[in-house]
């Protein structure tokens, strides 16, 4: 059985994007950048809102022969993946290995992570919210940026009561800190 991960950067104060939809401030270190390949090397399948989708497909087309190491190895990490994308707007997913699918269905959801062995992860802030909501979130992977970001759109969804538990975390020379978390049952 598979677990549902929620991985994703915020602000210090808690947001994944700034008021403008801008996340640059969270672009991420080479340090940083091994840690996520590290990570994302035990999953199987991404979640994918359009937004997200949208900024992480230029990893498929994107000439690896300038990129760093670190980077190569995420390009190779993210193609490799299976993924699942969650739009009304797009008629066609431009990566080999994508699914577009309309709606958020928490039992398909709860189907895959039933016949799954690799892990899964949840992208994006409004499709994780839908999924924390029915209770699907099984970790959470929290890159908080040392900066204030005044508003935009938050990592956790308004409302949220969630009980956990600190798996591990770590600090990084560039001020970034890392907390891995376990929902823990109600």
């Amino acid at each position: 059985m598979a677990k549902l991960i929620y991985s994703g950067i915020m602000s210090l104060d808690g947001y994944t994007v700034d008021a403008d939809g801008d996340f640059e401030w969270a672009a991420p270190d080479e340090e940083v950048f091994a840690l996520v390949n590290e990570l994302e090397r035990g999953i199987g399948t991404y979640l994918y809102g359009r937004r997200l989708y949208e900024v992480m497909s230029v990893w498929q087309s994107i000439d690896t022969e300038n990129l760093t190491a670190v980077e190569r190895d995420f390009a190779n990490i993210w193609r490799a993946a299976t993924k699942i994308v969650y739009s009304t707007t797009l008629d066609v997913a431009p990566t080999p290995n994508t699914t577009l699918v309309d709606t958020f269905d928490a039992s398909i959801v709860t189907a895959l992570k039933a016949s799954e062995t690799r892990n899964i992860t949840v992208g994006g802030p409004t499709l994780a919210a839908a999924a924390i909501r029915a209770g699907l979130v099984d970790e959470f992977q929290l890159f908080r940026h040392p900066v204030v970001v005044g508003g935009g759109t938050p990592y956790f969804p308004a409302g949220s009561h969630l009980d956990l538990e600190l798996l591990d975390e770590r600090r990084f020379a560039s001020g970034v800190t890392y907390a891995h978390y376990r929902r823990v049952a109600a």
